[in-house]
């Protein structure tokens, strides 16, 4: 105990103090000699020129990559707009995250960060996260297979699952799809399951009215299929002239008539209430009244007569 007293004793706290003070100041003025030297700003002025360079490429490249994309593609697929806009998307998020990924590289390059030990380190970390990911990569496989199979594209209206919508874009992750009511959906690729496209063949429709039944059904038939023969050249989207189908459902005071309909994708809700409409004032200009509901009433006489 005694000899650990001595020894703390002999400490010269006044000389480790002025020791480390001279050492911090060696080092700050080593700091300032080399902040001021001409090496020191010659380096920033030609790292600065090197990111702002490779700032200035990157945007152009990625700027003329996408114009380039779209003419491409907007040639060569000309026919099929949905599934040009699909592509072109893609291509171009994939080409800005190239760009983008080799324009920060760069960049750390120009002010002497080590890329080869960032990219040795994040490849190890990848194999390590990858035993986590297997949803993602679940989705990137299935999103590729979406767009390599065109199973569907930007501006179809589809049914994924359980919603319901236009398809606003397709990733190689997530697809996202506009609701009828405004909301949106994020589904992630991997769990795709059923795909109902409603934008890719032609659609038909039912149109169904009720007359009375006592009405000249002949009268009817003639009126209406002569009508229903002048609506292709009035309505582009009809594919052929609609078909009068008769009679096709009865009951005791009414006759159910049904006037059929092919029309180019999702546009048989339009035409029908056209038609619906015309057929309807039709009828009531050849004095054929549509059929309304009526109401029975039957008495029954005191003392069973």
């Amino acid at each position: 105990m005694e000899e650990d007293l001595k020894l703390e004793e002999g400490i010269d706290f006044e000389d480790i103090a002025t020791t480390d003070l001279k050492g911090l100041a060696r080092y700050t003025t080593k700091l300032w000699d080399y902040v001021t030297s001409q090496d020191f700003w010659d380096m920033i002025i030609l790292a600065s020129a090197k990111i702002l360079a490779i700032i200035v490429i990157s945007y152009i490249v990625v700027f003329v990559g996408k114009k380039v994309i779209h003419r491409i593609f907007m040639l060569r697929v000309r026919n099929n707009e949905r599934r040009q806009l699909t592509i072109v998307k893609l291509l171009q998020s994939v080409l800005s995250y190239l760009v983008y990924f080799s324009a920060i590289m760069g960049i750390l390059s120009a002010v002497n960060i080590q890329v080869a030990g960032l990219l040795a380190g994040a490849g190890i970390a990848s194999v390590a996260i990858a035993f986590g990911a297997q949803n993602l990569v679940k989705d990137v496989i299935t999103g590729f297979f979406i767009i390599l199979e065109d199973q569907f594209g930007v501006g179809d209206f589809v049914k994924i699952n359980t919603a319901e919508g236009t398809v606003m874009e397709i990733g190689l992750r997530t697809t996202k799809v506009k609701g009828i009511t405004g909301e949106q959906f994020i589904i992630p690729n991997g769990s795709i399951v059923d795909v109902v496209n409603y934008s890719i063949n032609n659609s038909k429709a039912t149109i169904s009215m009720q007359i009375p039944l006592e009405t000249n059904i002949e009268k009817v038939q003639m009126i209406i299929q002569n009508y229903l023969d002048t609506l292709p050249e009035k309505h582009e989207e009809l594919v052929t002239a609609p078909v009068f189908l008769g009679i096709t459902n009865t009951t005791s005071t009414e006759a159910t008539i049904g006037i059929t309909l092919e029309t180019l994708p999702l546009q048989q809700y339009s035409i029908s209430r056209v038609i619906r409409k015309d057929v309807m004032d039709i009828l009531t200009r050849n004095g054929i009244p549509l059929a309304v509901p009526k109401m029975m009433f039957y008495e029954r006489n005191q003392g069973g007569e």
